[in-house]
């Protein structure tokens, strides 16, 4: 659950937003008091922290600092009775995420929460990305230097950061990222959802010659028609109903910098248009306005299905997909990159000992073989979130195995074997075919039995009428890791 606080001298306002955000599955926390907030934030970490710009104590901008000196990674939104957007737009480049006006409207809210969270777990896996191999770092180096250019090494973060791997796949990635890094070209990145888009195009950014202007990131799956036009173009004051302040947009904070728009064929057919003009002018218009706004942006696009399929269909507009598609990223899947397993998996786990402040312990031999034979639909991502449950259900100091794992992971591993056991259990046998069939017959019957009782040993023992020891005993001799 995340963890919530607001910060305003209006007992009201704290009332209101605690019931609301509360309903919402959140848990909230409520101060009137900067020093309180303070207080607070040293005894428990909070993910997010609605701030009122004018306290008793204090102001937005003195609890803005002292927050992320005790936590960068908190999320600070201001909450602001005033309409003057250079104090907001001041607050966001001093490290506020974005900024609501009053008076309040719990759409407006909650949209903005929800964007929050999204961009702090995108956040979360470009750093859990960030490792990237010593031997690969020193291929790509000897390569470097021998046709005279700097070395990778110093293209990238001095702390090696990004995780890249050592599979073909991998490596070409690799090489794409660094031909178009230093370019001004559109790039269009595709790849299945958890692939790591974001985390691509924030390497680009950071190689490119814009690594020192904003990188903005936009989810164009959740935005609506009309949220959209305001989200990347901004809006003026009373442009639309609940329009109280004027409202700076993507392409407006992305000046000089990189727009990435993640699933940007869920745009509408409007907006797309809109976009297209934008692209070929290099101007904006916000919402209710008709002063046109010069724009300097490098657009970077990712889609979880081909853009062209999508012209295809009907659903994005051809012209804009060819604006786009000066460079095309493919990021392969998991399932296509087994040999980077290891990296990913120890780079998590280093990141998840360092959250849990407890040593993980090592991976036993049948969980490797479950995750070389596991096709991870949900790519990196879903690795992540296995690694951080099996981290956090086994004891310190004690091996991962596959009771810390996900059911459909343990389901999935048992399919693997139950299509072909004659061939796994001749293998066990040895001998002749009559004892084949019987332990394929006994195989099948224990198999069966645990996924009745979801993998407990002792129900499983006490429906096949032995005791716990005799089946262990079967379960190593047949080989099924339970």
């Amino acid at each position: 659950m995340r963890n919530i606080m607001i910060i305003d001298d209006e007992i009201n306002i704290c009332t209101l937003l605690s019931k609301f955000l509360g309903k919402h599955g959140f848990k909230v926390d409520t101060t009137m008091s900067g020093n309180a907030a303070l207080k607070m934030m040293k005894e428990k970490p909070y993910d997010l922290v609605l701030c009122d710009y004018r306290l008793k104590d204090t102001d937005g901008a003195q609890l803005l600092q002292d927050i992320h000196q005790l936590n960068p990674r908190t999320i600070v939104i201001i909450i602001t009775g005033y309409t003057d957007v250079r104090v907001a737009v001041e607050m966001v480049k001093n490290g506020a995420y974005d900024y609501l006006s009053k008076p309040l409207y719990p759409d407006e809210i909650l949209n903005l929460v929800h964007k929050a969270f999204a961009h702090l777990d995108a956040e979360s896996e470009r750093e859990a990305m960030q490792v990237i191999s010593q031997p690969q770092a020193a291929a790509a180096n000897r390569e470097s230097s021998s046709n005279g250019k700097a070395p990778v090494s110093e293209m990238l973060d001095k702390s090696n950061k990004y995780v890249y791997g050592e599979s073909a796949g991998a490596m070409e990635l690799f090489r794409q990222i660094k031909l178009v890094a230093p370019t001004d070209y559109s790039v269009i990145i595709f790849g299945e959802t958890g692939t790591g888009k974001e985390s691509v195009a924030h390497l680009i950014h950071h190689h490119s010659k814009r690594s020192s202007q904003p990188f903005v990131a936009l989810d164009c799956g959740s935005l609506s028609k009309e949220l959209a036009a305001s989200e990347l173009f901004g809006h003026e004051k009373g442009a639309f109903t609940g329009a109280i302040g004027t409202k700076i947009g993507a392409f407006e904070q992305a000046t000089g910098g990189t727009l990435f728009l993640d699933e940007v064929a869920n745009l509408s057919y409007d907006i797309q248009v809109a976009l297209l003009r934008v692209i070929q002018e290099k101007v904006i218009r916000r919402v209710g306005s008709l002063k046109e706004i010069p724009v300097d942006v490098r657009i970077i696009v990712a889609s979880n299905e081909k853009l062209s399929e999508s012209v295809q269909k009907g659903r994005f507009r051809e012209d804009l997909f060819h604006r786009f598609n000066e460079f095309t990223i493919y990021i392969p899947p998991l399932r296509e990159r087994k040999e980077d397993l290891p990296l990913f998996v120890n780079a998590f786990i280093g990141q998840v000992e360092k959250e849990l402040q407890k040593n993980c312990g090592k991976i036993t031999q049948e969980v490797w073989e479950c995750f070389q034979k596991y096709s991870w639909p949900g790519n990196i991502r879903e690795l992540k979130n296995v690694i951080r449950r099996a981290c956090l259900l086994t004891p310190e100091h004690q091996d991962i195995t596959m009771s810390a794992l996900p059911l459909e992971m343990k389901e999935a591993f048992v399919q693997s074997y139950e299509e072909d056991p004659v061939t796994e259990l001749a293998t066990i046998a040895n001998e002749n075919d009559l004892k084949t069939v019987a332990l394929q017959a006994e195989y099948n019957k224990i198999i069966n039995v645990l996924k009745e009782v979801k993998y407990n040993k002792t129900k499983a023992a006490q429906l096949l009428n032995i005791d716990r020891k005799t089946l262990y005993n079967k379960l190593r001799l047949l080989n099924i890791n339970y």
